[in-house]
């Protein structure tokens, strides 16, 4: 059997006659994940594939719209890209600049999907959930560091050469 972890306020919202496995914490449960909920046998459909580009666009338009941070982001890659092409950058050159910035969006994405998340779960303040977002937001910074550093190990040299002219 499948289970999955969820705050007592949804399992009682969205599963109210459904006891839970394990109450790990006074509000949080394990629900069994039954096998109609996971459309394990749904066959392939192309429309369902466009559907979930659909829904993915929709969540990068969703995070730019809410999230200022992303906007630095959009900056910081645009800047990138433009300094990568003024350059003329290697191929491996561009993979690890690409590499970098995925990491980040990825990194702000998941926060963000976290973030949301959260709030629904746990509309009021919980010490718990600040933890977990700091943990998250604090992810976006490590993935933004290293990132920051593989652009400076990439373009240090070009703008170096640059500046001796």
């Amino acid at each position: 059997m499948r289970v999955f972890c969820v705050f007592r306020e949804l399992a009682v919202s969205t599963f109210p006659t459904l006891n839970p496995l394990v109450i790990l914490h006074s509000s949080v449960y394990i629900l069994p994940l039954l096998k109609h909920e996971m459309h394990m046998n749904k066959p392939f459909q192309l429309t369902d594939r466009v559907r979930s580009f659909k829904f993915a666009f929709a969540g990068i338009r969703t995070m730019l719209k809410t999230q200022h941070n992303a906007w630095v982001h959009a900056f910081a890659t645009l800047s990138v890209v433009v300094a990568g092409l003024f350059f003329r950058l290697s191929a491996g050159e561009w993979c690890q600049l690409v590499l970098a910035m995925m990491a980040v969006w990825t990194a702000e994405a998941l926060n963000t999907a976290f973030e949301f998340l959260a709030d629904v779960a746990s509309p009021e303040f919980h010490p718990l959930v600040k933890h977990s977002k700091d943990v998250a937001a604090g992810a976006v910074l490590i993935s933004a560091i290293g990132a920051v550093l593989i652009g400076l190990l990439v373009l240090g040299p070009h703008i170096m050469k640059l500046a001796e002219k």
